[in-house]
């Protein structure tokens, strides 16, 4: 087993090495095949372990190493496979796995392509060593190594200088959440003397923290998530990381970064069921989220921002559902949106591939009869995200909602609004994309093909898997849940009883409204988006992201500029004079100094017969008169 886990977390690490220092030698194909492998090989040890975990129930701690001590506080390098971490495991390296076979296509073309399996592979290390990681410590290695490894494949195209922006906004707004998980983990350290999960656990149970310290830390580890998961009000980051290239946006950015501090919520949720007060802020902060980019992606033309303010609302209703203690309905959608979204991520690379890079949906159309493929696998996906029986997102998005309206009837409202305008604008994109009557230029006409097989392969696997994933969960019937149950408290199930039919039936006609709006407005009518400087009013609004950006750039970026700007041009310029005043002082005081020092004797005597008699009044007349 030990030889099993070291390729689940290493392989990857290798795959890194080789493809970064030897991937240029060895060609793009052979780079390609290196990384694919690499991650290839920590799927099926997940499996293995899977395999071992669901038949005897029990987990497994590896212990790598000592690292070190401070004070009480002992640090391991340690990791523990678990349910939950298994589970998170096997979508990481699985995706993973074809979203690298995907690349060797998509990226084949670039020059830099073993640069960016190398990039790919150290993502999927570092992620694995977030998951797997047996203590915070280890955790945040992850996490910080997951950041920097988007913020590499954000800029990847480094010579645009916008997609430079984009990599930097995303690692500055991450660094913001990255100090609040940081103290949350150095409060945790302080309250209990350790970071090992399993300890804190058993000694959350003896009641002996103080609960407002504990909701402190809870706090704190909660503005992590936000920024790691893209919830406002940090948000911001994630529809501008869209500048990666495709493969990037489906991996890191829909599939398993982003998701990741909904992994620490869950992981921690031993911390957060003491403190309901933190709960109830998680649940209306993804509230919020869900309903607010929801609103912004109604607008959007650009087909990736599309999807990414998609994924920002999906990733507010895993929050709604965290908020409110169910924990394992989290973990659902996140395994449903990673198969839905991964899918539609790719198929619209595959569309920006037979475009040759055009992404602004008003420029494309009639797509459906020349890529058969990419139209089916995106439509699957697309009824999967919407809510529709019997796909796998009708069956967690349902759980969702389930849950809030047995605990909020406000937040099951706000969630199931977010979920009708998610059903309007993916069907949206569909249509504006697919059907209809080709808008974009004839050479663009003549060139349109369906994608390779390493493209198109990956696609038909996510959407089997968006169609038939939500199996793992079934009300009432639910192996998911069991399988996730020594981890969390008994939490209660839905059975399908009358009020469940009519919760069901209410998100159901939602998620048909939503698509009958879209279908009367893009199908019916051949409506086309107005060109961005015809944008009015709400729109407006909408297209320009409520001005968040703005807001933000006036709030606190400009004033940071002043501040910096003031301290420039006076405060380096005082402390400047006056280091160097002293250093003037201190060289004109060594002139004068100097000529003392002219080799006179008498001088030399006079000094040493001054400087004893001075001693000899202090000791014998000035201390006694004290």
């Amino acid at each position: 087993m030990n030889t099993t886990i070291l390729l689940l977390l290493f392989a990857p690490l290798v795959g890194f090495l080789t493809t970064l220092f030897l991937g240029k030698k060895l060609g793009k194909t052979v780079s390609g095949v290196i990384g694919t492998l690499a991650v290839a090989l920590s799927f099926v040890a997940t499996l293995t372990l899977f395999f071992s975990i669901n038949a005897d129930g029990k987990a497994i701690t590896f212990h790598l190493a000592d690292w070190f001590s401070i004070g009480n506080i002992k640090i391991n390098f340690s990791f523990l496979f678990d349910q939950l971490s298994v589970l998170w495991l096997l979508f990481v390296t699985g995706i993973g796995s074809l979203i690298h076979i995907y690349s060797i296509s998509y990226m084949h073309e670039d020059e830099n392509m073993h640069k960016f399996f190398s990039y790919l592979n150290l993502f999927v290390f570092f992620m694995i060593t977030l998951v797997a990681g047996s203590n915070l410590l280890i955790m945040f290695i992850g996490w910080e190594g997951v950041g920097l490894c988007s913020y590499l494949l954000i800029g990847f195209w480094y010579k645009n200088q916008d997609y430079n922006d984009a990599a930097k906004k995303a690692f500055i707004m991450n660094r913001i959440g990255d100090l609040g998980f940081l103290i949350g983990i150095f409060i945790l350290g302080h309250l209990f003397g350790t970071l090992e999960f399993l300890e804190i656990k058993a000694l959350l149970g003896k009641d002996v923290i103080t609960p407002s310290l504990l909701s402190i830390a809870a706090l704190c580890l909660f503005i992590g998530a936000c920024g790691k998961s893209a919830q406002l009000p940090l948000a911001t980051w994630l529809p501008d990381a869209m500048a990666g290239p495709t493969p990037v946006s489906a991996l890191i950015h829909a599939a398993t970064m982003v998701t990741a501090g909904i992994f620490m919520i869950t992981r921690m949720n031993f911390l957060f069921d003491l403190t309901p007060d933190v709960q109830n802020v998680i649940a209306i902060v993804g509230a919020i989220t869900a309903i607010v980019a929801a609103s912004i992606g109604l607008v959007q033309n650009d087909i990736k921002k599309v999807l990414a303010y998609s994924t920002v609302s999906q990733l507010g209703l895993m929050f709604l559902a965290l908020g409110l203690g169910a924990y394992e309905v989290a973990v659902f959608h996140v395994i449903t949106h990673a198969f839905f979204k991964a899918c539609l991520f790719l198929g619209s690379g595959s569309v920006i591939h037979a475009l040759h890079g055009e992404q602004d949906m008003r420029n494309m159309g009639g797509l459906r009869k020349v890529m058969p493929i990419t139209f089916w696998t995106m439509m699957i996906s697309t009824l999967a995200i919407s809510g529709i029986f019997p796909f796998s997102g009708f069956w967690s998005k349902d759980e969702i909602l389930m849950t809030a309206f047995h605990g909020n009837i406000p937040l099951w409202i706000i969630g199931s609004i977010a979920s009708i305008m998610t059903a309007f604008y993916m069907f949206r994109l569909m249509y504006l994309t697919f059907f209809n009557d080709f808008r974009g230029t004839e050479e663009q006409k003549h060139h349109l093909h369906e994608s390779p097989a390493l493209i198109t392969i990956p696609l038909v696997i996510l959407a089997t898997l968006a169609a038939i994933g939500g199996a793992i969960s079934l009300p009432g019937n639910s192996w998911l849940n069991h399988y996730l149950a020594p981890l969390f408290k008994k939490h209660e199930a839905h059975h399908l009883d009358g009020q469940a039919y009519m919760l069901m039936a209410i998100a159901t006609v939602g998620a048909l409204v939503g698509i009958g709006i879209a279908y009367s407005k893009y199908l019916k009518k051949k409506e086309i988006p107005v060109a961005d400087s015809e944008i009015k009013g709400l729109h407006k609004v909408l297209s320009n992201k409520y001005y968040l950006d703005e807001i933000y750039m006036a709030t606190i970026v400009k004033p940071i500029y002043m501040i910096s700007s003031f301290a420039k041009k006076y405060v380096e310029k005082f402390i400047s004079k006056a280091v160097i005043g002293l250093g003037g002082a201190t060289y004109a005081l060594s002139i004068k100094g100097k000529k003392i020092q002219n080799g006179n004797i008498g001088v030399y005597l006079f000094a040493f017969i001054f400087g004893m008699v001075g001693f000899l009044v202090y000791v014998f007349i000035i201390r006694d008169l004290k």
